[in-house]
């Protein structure tokens, strides 16, 4: 049982969470669709498309485990801040290389804004710091359905950003880029004046560990452990494969629909759908995660994620109605995945460990979204679309068929 004043905190930290998700998922979800054009425009090539995305990916990646670090010497507030602050200054990379047509300078500042991702991830665990075990999954889906307004919104400001990029002599895609400049410059100061107290810190507090010093272990130490926990590998495994099938497909939708001249307004409607699925039905996950058990969610999820690789894959490129209840699917299915997943790795484990084990999560998910869309630009630009959702529904069918072997929790 929770006491009145740490009730009080959790409520206040998860407000000041999905308020920062918000102004965040204005900036970074805008910048999807964008990337993956912008680096097809500079390079004129479709086959390196997928490095935006895949630059992103890994730069979250990269961020994974400094931030567990940062959180366990100095709370969530300081490594959530350094996160954000990092995606603002790779936000301004990107600005300066698109515009002068620099790709490498461009990738460097979305592998740099790849850290506010990280962030947001790591935010969701900063929800459940001070939740109890009954409402964990509530907690967290709250905060990732702080994303929907801004992540929705994103997307939809691609073309009055590019409107506004044009206009002052930039290229129209950049214009998101400028957008998630200033929202990430908000989520920082959020951050640092709301944050308090920091709910890391007063976990600790409250279990009077906190004269206790346990050391953030290496990648190495932290994935032995979680490979003996049944629970934890399998919680672990939930988030990567689902959000793999997700980076690999969205990323390399707007190249299948600009084959044939959709217009940025389509292309940011599909995305925001998108978008949508993956965020805005996430507190009827969670409440269906604390409700029925983890691993069902997550059963049901892959179940979603085939579904939305079969309406995808053979959806034609003119057909943005079908390819938006497919991408909506997408997103759904990831969040089941992310969600449930989430909360069963953080039950799996000790306290002291969650840190560790969150930073080595994010870490395994993230490289394997950067490698999906690698392998999704090689794929769509040597195969086609369809071929690119089958790959990806393989992983997915292969968790389905793992998850019958655990025990429901």
């Amino acid at each position: 049982m929770q006491s009145e004043e740490t009730s009080r905190i959790q409520g206040k930290v998860v407000k000041v969470l999905a308020l920062s998700q918000v102004l965040s998922g204005v900036g970074v979800a805008g910048t999807v669709a964008a990337g993956s054009l912008l680096v097809s425009s500079i390079s004129n090539s479709e086959t390196l498309a997928g490095l935006a995305q895949t630059t992103s990916v890994l730069g979250a990646a990269a961020m994974a485990l400094p931030l567990s670090r940062l959180t366990q010497r100095g709370g969530r507030r300081l490594g959530l801040s350094l996160g954000y602050s990092i995606g603002l200054l790779g936000a301004i990379f990107a600005v300066v290389g698109g515009a002068q047509r620099i790709l490498f300078m461009m990738l460097c500042g979305t592998f740099m804004l790849g850290a506010a991702s990280a962030a947001g991830y790591q935010a969701r665990f900063a929800a459940v710091d001070l939740a109890t075990s009954e409402s964990r999954s509530r907690q967290l889906s709250f905060v990732v359905w702080g994303s929907t307004i801004g992540a929705v919104a994103g997307p939809n400001l691609m073309e009055p950003s590019g409107n506004f990029a044009e206009y002052i002599g930039l290229p129209r895609l950049v214009g998101p880029y400028s957008i998630a400049a200033i929202s990430l410059m908000l989520v920082v100061i959020v951050i640092q004046l709301f944050l308090r107290p920091d709910p890391y810190l007063t976990a600790i507090h409250i279990r009077d560990i906190s004269k206790v010093h346990h050391p953030v272990l290496p990648v190495k130490q932290a994935l032995a452990l979680i490979r003996k926990n049944p629970s934890a590998l399998f919680a672990i495994a939930s988030i990567a494969i689902g959000h793999v099938a997700m980076v690999s497909v969205m990323s390399m939708t707007p190249i299948h629909m600009a084959h044939f001249d959709a217009t940025l307004t389509i292309i940011g409607i599909v995305i925001s759908v998108h978008i949508a699925g993956m965020y805005a039905f996430s507190p009827v996950v969670g409440f269906l995660s604390d409700k029925i058990g983890r691993v069902r969610v997550i059963q049901g999820g892959v179940i979603i994620l085939l579904l939305s690789s079969f309406v995808s894959g053979t959806a034609s490129p003119h057909d943005s109605v079908r390819l938006g209840f497919g991408l909506f699917l997408l997103g759904l299915g990831w969040s089941c995945t992310l969600i449930a997943g989430s909360a069963l790795l953080s039950e799996s484990v000790e306290s002291h460990l969650r840190p560790s084990s969150q930073g080595a999560s994010d870490l395994v998910m993230n490289l394997m979204g950067a490698g999906g869309g690698a392998l999704a630009g090689v794929i769509i630009g040597t195969l086609g679309y369809g071929w690119l959702c089958l790959f990806a529904a393989i992983p997915v069918a292969l968790l389905g068929a793992w998850s019958l072997g655990i025990k429901s929790l």
